[in-house]
């Protein structure tokens, strides 16, 4: 099979029937062998119905269906999972990607060699104060943390090669940094192309402003994991090591600038009512704790045998 089409959806009940025949359009023009499959990510509206219903007029649309709504990165995860395509394409079901972007995108994966490719929505159509802004800002954090020169990271509609979607793990809110997920795992050719991006036909957004802030913790997280994931220690042991140093020397000070004031028979105060004494000691107990963390971070395994156990109730 030469296209996969990973589409994750919550609520999108009114879009679907329409991007799918877009989509079939679209490939049947270019004679792709292709499969879509919706991921109905604990929708409470009838978008698992219209799926069965389109499955039911056509064998490309396969689908998988949560009891819960547990994200996008849980969906795009099971997507990856189940996708056979040679390419894998995803994008939102909000009909804001366009279909006709998918030929170009496959073909520079299969002719340029490229491992991703990225879509760029360089015009567009959101509120420049609550979306283009932040977005501007958060693109720009993330290039310069993840050395990535991507201009839209966080694009829905991106393309695949088979390997790269089979040898990531994307969870909790981690879709923001597939690209970055995909270079820490050894895809170095990642692309990027200009895409159109068009207004929401149907529904309002399922994004509030507080997908920034998570993003940049999720970032931060990212970026401590590739470094430090391996091998904690060498973040936590190196600067607890050198706090408790710090901390064990100058109470060696404090203590050496006593025994000279008894010695010089000059009037000091008791060892404890020197303030440096307890800096000193504060130091060491923080560089200890540091130390231990590294330790156990050494002992615990990142990796949960739940952290992707979704429960999913049906699969067509």
């Amino acid at each position: 099979m030469q296209i996969s089409v990973v589409v994750p959806l919550y609520n999108e009940a009114d879009s679907l029937p329409k991007l799918f025949e877009w989509i079939d359009r679209v490939m049947t023009k270019h004679r792709f062998d292709y499969e879509v499959i919706f991921i109905n990510d604990g929708s409470t509206d009838q978008s698992w119905k219209i799926i069965e219903q389109l499955q039911a007029q056509s064998n490309r649309v396969r689908g998988i269906k949560f009891r819960n709504n547990y994200g996008k990165s849980p969906a795009l995860y099971c997507g990856f999972r189940a996708a056979a395509g040679d390419v894998v394409i995803t994008m939102d079901a909000d009909l804001q990607d366009s279909p006709d972007e998918i030929p170009e995108l496959y073909r520079m994966i299969t002719e340029e060699g490229y491992d991703l490719v990225s879509g760029w929505k360089k015009k567009r159509l959101d509120s420049k104060l609550t979306k283009n802004i932040p977005s501007k800002i958060y693109n720009a954090t993330a290039r310069k943390v993840t050395g990535l020169k991507l201009h839209d990271m966080n694009c829905g509609l991106k393309a695949y090669r088979k390997e790269v979607v089979k040898n990531i793990e994307v969870y909790g809110e981690m879709h923001r940094y597939i690209p970055y997920l995909a270079k820490n795992a050894g895809f170095r050719k990642i692309g990027e192309k200009v895409v159109e991006h068009r207004k929401r036909e149907f529904g309002s957004t399922k994004f509030g402003m507080n997908r920034f802030v998570n993003g940049y913790l999720d970032l931060m997280t990212l970026w401590f994991l590739s470094k430090f994931g391996k091998k904690p220690m060498h973040f936590f042991g190196l600067y607890g090591s050198l706090m408790f140093i710090i901390g064990f020397l100058a109470l060696v000070g404090v203590a050496v600038m006593k025994l000279h004031a008894l010695a010089s028979h000059i009037p000091a105060p008791l060892l404890t009512e020197n303030p440096y004494f307890y800096v000193a000691l504060l130091a060491m107990i923080l560089g200890t704790q540091l130390f231990m963390t590294g330790f156990l971070g050494e002992l615990i395994t990142r990796n949960s045998s739940e952290r992707n156990n979704y429960l999913i109730e049906k699969e067509i």
